[in-house]
């Protein structure tokens, strides 16, 4: 497996593990009686984007540490998947974008443009890894 590849896969965890941790903090709040509009989610999501981000750095460091690769330079195919799981993974983005701009529009409270954008985010990260995966496996689309 290449050093990219393996940055993919504790990318992909890393996302999921850091929503799902965003949203235990959340919707605990709610589950608790806490009104939507009251409830604290800017601080929970600030704290769940900086760890994800360390946890990024820790993972890929401990990866190579059990599995070193013989290089960490990128060849020509993986800027090719990379460059196609963005674009993937960007649409996502863009939607998200799209939906917190007619959330605003209608004036929806905060929380909800917030997690919009965040959802995004996520989702873009899922799915864009999920789409260098899949090229690693199969091989790049014949576009």
């Amino acid at each position: 497996m290449s050093y990219e590849e393996k940055g993919t896969w504790s990318f992909l965890v890393v996302a999921i593990a850091g929503y799902a941790v965003y949203l235990w903090l959340v919707l605990s709040q709610i589950v608790g009686g806490t009104p939507v509009d009251e409830v604290d989610y800017a601080i929970p999501m600030l704290w769940t984007i900086g760890g994800a981000v360390v946890a990024g750095i820790v993972a890929r460091i401990a990866i190579e540490i059990a599995s070193p690769s013989e290089s960490t330079r990128a060849d020509v195919r993986d800027k090719q998947i990379d460059r196609a799981g963005e674009q993937v993974g960007n649409s996502l983005v863009v939607i998200a974008g799209i939906g917190a701009l007619v959330l605003a529009m209608l004036q929806v409270h905060w929380f909800w443009i917030a997690n919009a954008i965040y959802l995004g985010f996520v989702l873009s990260a899922v799915l864009g890894s999920l789409a260098k995966l899949a090229m690693y496996r199969r091989g790049l689309p014949a576009w």
